[in-house]
């Protein structure tokens, strides 16, 4: 048996369970409430961030509160969270220091939630469904931090765990990316596959219990 050396090894034992896939036309379920299921992403380059763009498309019928999109360093569990507190209300977090975005009722469709934000104005734009919710301000002068775990599903509570069943998704989500630059919102459905830190083209990922991967029902 051809001997590993101690690199190769290494990268083994970290990859095993690890995917990396085409991810076009698939969606994540998570199907029902849990404290267990969730999708641990892999960026292609861990570093730090001083500017942003997260896009994603989701469907729930949810009307409690739930995580979306979950980025968690040692030093602050909500370094970057995307966060709904009810029907039509988003929270977004940058260095555990949050924003309130409101958007109209739009029940029973799928959702398509576009955020970017910069560090040097402190400036965070919010879009949904390819209409503006205006811009808020928080964390000027922050970088988040580049050593992350970054959870689609649960809500970190502490650094990759401390799950909360009652703010689980229960719902479907796909077309998840991260950029890290803060790029114009008003286009943002052309492109929302190709981030450079995350990109649903070409996904690093893990899973943890019950999550199943399907072709999605919108487009």
């Amino acid at each position: 048996m051809e001997k590993l050396l101690p690199g190769a090894l290494l990268l083994s034992i970290l990859t095993v369970g690890m995917t990396q896939s085409d991810l076009r036309g698939k969606v994540l379920i998570f199907p029902q409430e849990s404290a267990t299921a969730y999708v641990s992403l892999i960026p292609s380059e861990r570093k730090s961030l001083q500017n942003f763009t997260l896009c994603l498309k989701c469907f729930t019928d949810l009307t409690r509160s739930y995580s979306l999109f979950s980025y968690s360093t040692r030093s602050h569990d909500n370094e970057l969270l995307l966060f709904t507190e009810k029907t039509g209300e988003y929270q977004l977090f940058i260095g555990n220091a949050g924003v309130f975005f409101k958007a109209p009722l739009s029940p029973y469709n799928p959702r398509h939630i576009c955020v970017s934000w910069e560090s040097a104005s402190g400036i965070a734009e919010f879009w949904v469904d390819g209409k503006p919710l205006g811009r808020k301000g928080l964390r000027k002068g922050y970088t988040v931090g580049a050593d992350a775990k970054i959870i689609l599903g649960q809500e970190q509570d502490s650094f990759g765990g401390k799950f909360d069943a009652k703010q689980s998704l229960v719902g479907e989500i796909w077309d998840v990316s991260l950029w890290d630059s803060a790029l114009p919102l008003n286009n943002m459905c052309d492109c929302c596959n190709g981030g450079n830190v995350l990109n649903w083209q070409a996904l690093s990922y893990e899973e943890k219990g019950y999550v199943v991967t399907k072709p999605k029902l919108w487009a």
